[in-house]
């Protein structure tokens, strides 16, 4: 394999990310996974916030383990930007880079004087990227754009869990690592189009673009089905809009989930006689959806999985063992994934985390340096530009 096979394809690529938190270091992180070079411009005095956003009482030089697992593979450059000095150094930093990144609230960006209006004046090749909570206008603009909150305006909330346990968070940050997702996406668009014009481009996004967009299948459903509501299921929910026999069971060690499936087939296979009045009336599969699995999971807690899936596979019924971290982690379909790296930091500061989830020319690249301390390059990157 020759060297231009094993370049990334954004190698040359200078970022500049004034985010913090958790959706624009998303974006950058993906971009420095593919090869940019990605400058986190944070305060000296405590730097980005989410150094402290401990989702565990473990600490890593200093740092949490979120912050660790976001900025890894990044350079950080202090810059306090209430002093001028600072700020003029950045500006000029500015008009070297070919992207930049910021989720600052609402109306501060304008009055930092670093809004893409301003920046394209010293930068027309610039393209400038910012999340906000829900957008630019409407009555929402001002609410806090954290990710609970977008999730409880945007509907994914109330989508999840069964029909009498009300709203159910995902239990992850989606609305970040979906408006990074999509940031990074529109990053990528508007560098291929500076390549066929010279000119730079804005891109935006919200927490709540993205959570809608998350949904647009069942949405477009709702919208063209008389704006009728999905009504959950009330046992093992796991999708509002399929019907039995899709949905988790409990076996007599672990759990079984059971996506689209025939009932015939399933009652065939299982041996599951309760299901014959339902097998001839494809419709009772929505309208008796939870007598129905309520049926299947009776005859499911009788066996174990491994029994289960020896009898399903063969058959190709689509099913699934349900696994925890330490079985993910020691299945040998995730080993042979390769999805985990080791970073590491001249302090010591040792890490393991996930890597790229993409093949580029059939290889997955790995970055092998940590999160930064707050600062750490901020010498050298002065030096080197002249700032």
């Amino acid at each position: 394999m020759n060297e231009t096979d094993t370049a990334l394809p954004l190698d040359g690529l200078l970022v500049l990310d004034m985010s913090q938190f958790l959706s624009g270091p998303y974006c950058s992180l993906r971009l420095a996974d593919m090869g940019a070079r990605v400058i986190k411009i944070e305060r000296p005095d405590g730097g980005d916030l989410s150094r402290r956003l401990y989702l565990s009482d473990t600490e890593i030089g200093g740092d949490s383990t979120i912050f660790h697992a976001i900025n890894r593979g990044k350079e950080s450059l202090a810059i306090n930007m209430k002093d001028e000095g600072d700020l003029a150094a950045l500006k000029k930093l500015i008009a070297k880079a070919d992207v930049v990144i910021q989720n600052f609230r609402p109306g501060v960006i304008e009055r930092l004087g670093l809004d893409y209006a301003a920046l394209r004046e010293i930068n027309p090749r610039l393209v400038y990227a910012s999340i906000s909570g829900y957008g630019d206008e409407g009555p929402w603009v001002m609410r806090p754009g954290q990710d609970l909150l977008a999730q409880a305006r945007s509907g994914v909330m109330w989508l999840n869990g069964d029909e009498d346990q009300g709203p159910v968070p995902f239990g992850l940050a989606i609305a970040d690592m979906l408006a990074g997702a999509a940031c990074c996406q529109g990053i990528l668009a508007a560098l291929v189009r500076r390549g066929i014009s010279g000119q730079g481009m804005e891109v935006r996004t919200s927490l709540i673009e993205a959570l809608i967009d998350f949904q647009f299948e069942v949405l477009t459903t709702h919208l063209n089905d008389g704006r009728r509501v999905p009504t959950r299921s009330n046992f093992r929910s796991a999708h509002a809009y399929l019907s039995a026999p899709y949905g988790v069971y409990q076996a007599s060690d672990g759990w079984l989930a059971i996506a689209m499936t025939p009932l015939a087939r399933l009652s065939g296979l299982m041996g599951i006689e309760g299901l014959a009045p339902f097998i001839d009336e494809p419709k009772l599969a929505f309208t008796r959806r939870d007598e129905i699995k309520r049926i299947i999971a009776a005859t499911v807690a009788t066996r174990s999985v491994q029994d289960w899936l020896e009898i399903l596979e063969p058959a190709d019924i689509w099913c699934a063992r349900v696994m925890d971290w330490p079985e993910l982690l020691a299945s040998e379909g995730f080993r042979t994934l390769d999805m985990l790296q080791t970073v590491t930091r001249a302090d010591g500061v040792s890490i393991e985390t996930t890597r790229l989830p993409l093949r580029l020319n059939g290889l997955r690249p790995t970055r092998p340096e940590a999160a930064p301390l707050i600062g750490a390059h901020s010498a050298a990157i002065r030096k080197e530009f002249a700032l």
